[in-house]
């Protein structure tokens, strides 16, 4: 690339850098997260090997970064599906009992465990962020891209079937 095509790229960045992040701070609900997508995007813009001129500038730029944006998202998701395996939960269920309600108690999380497995994917995941990780609604939704309302929703699904599971058993 050559130094004019360098500057026009540059140039161009900066024009609609704010721009950029303020849609990005909006799609991610993360500030932080948009400034670094946006600084990615800039990035690959000043490497891509072409010294063409770019014809939609401003849409090249949302395009790399909406691209970048939905990396972040799936290499987000991924981990959060990993650190949530069948074992975490288990771990987790694990409860201290006396050697008299030790096999009663034991029955109980398997049961538990049974209804957390029943539930759909992401309501699962949802809930144990919330109950096992600690995680707020806020960090949560950030978390998957969804709304704090959808979060309470999940959780409250989550919470009134395993209530459901256990009625007759409590």
């Amino acid at each position: 690339m050559d130094n004019q095509a360098a500057a026009d790229r540059y140039s161009l960045f900066r024009e609609y850098y704010d721009e950029l992040v303020s849609y990005l701070t909006l799609k991610l609900r993360s500030r932080d997260h948009a400034m670094d997508i946006a600084q990615e995007t800039y990035l690959r813009v000043m490497t891509q090997e072409s010294s063409a001129p770019i014809l939609q500038p401003r849409a090249f730029l949302y395009k790399t970064a909406l691209n970048l944006a939905i990396d972040l998202f799936r290499k987000t998701k991924r981990q959060a599906e990993e650190s949530l395996d069948s074992d975490d939960v288990q771990d987790a269920l694990v409860v201290e009992a006396d050697q008299h309600t030790r096999a009663e108690t034991r029955e109980q999380v398997r049961q538990l465990y049974e209804a957390i497995l029943e539930l759909p994917p992401r309501c699962r995941q949802v809930f144990l962020l919330h109950k096992f990780k600690d995680r707020s609604h806020a960090e949560i939704a950030a978390h998957f891209g969804i709304s704090i309302s959808m979060v309470e929703k999940h959780i409250i699904k989550a919470t009134s079937f395993c209530r459901e599971r256990f009625k007759d058993s409590i």
